[in-house]
């Protein structure tokens, strides 16, 4: 579980918005590629939508290989040298792709 206040209540999960309030980074790792990329909470919840970052782990695919199972994510307070160190994939756009698809009869 990400690092939470002693106070949070039982059951709640700690969503994507609740980890941008806190100042937490996302990291998402791919086991087989072995890349790492950082990402701001709130604009995964943008993408993904507010979830937990167990839920974040099933909705994410590498982007070089392609694979689902293998993907690791965490959420996490950077400090000091890491956070300067650290370069963040950030959401520029988001294009719908309106597709006709026609069938001969």
């Amino acid at each position: 579980m990400p690092e939470q206040s002693e106070k949070w209540p039982k059951g709640v999960p700690w969503t994507l918005m609740h980890a941008h309030n806190a100042g937490q980074v996302a990291r998402i790792r791919c086991g087989l590629c072995n890349i790492k990329r950082f990402y701001k909470p709130k604009e995964l919840r943008e993408v993904i939508g507010n979830v937990s970052i167990d839920q974040l782990r099933t909705k994410v695919r590498c982007e070089r290989c392609g694979r689902k199972d293998s993907i690791d994510a965490e959420l996490f307070h950077p400090v000091g040298q890491e956070l300067e160190t650290m370069r963040f994939r950030r959401l520029v756009e988001i294009r719908w792709e309106k597709r006709v698809v026609w069938k001969d009869e």
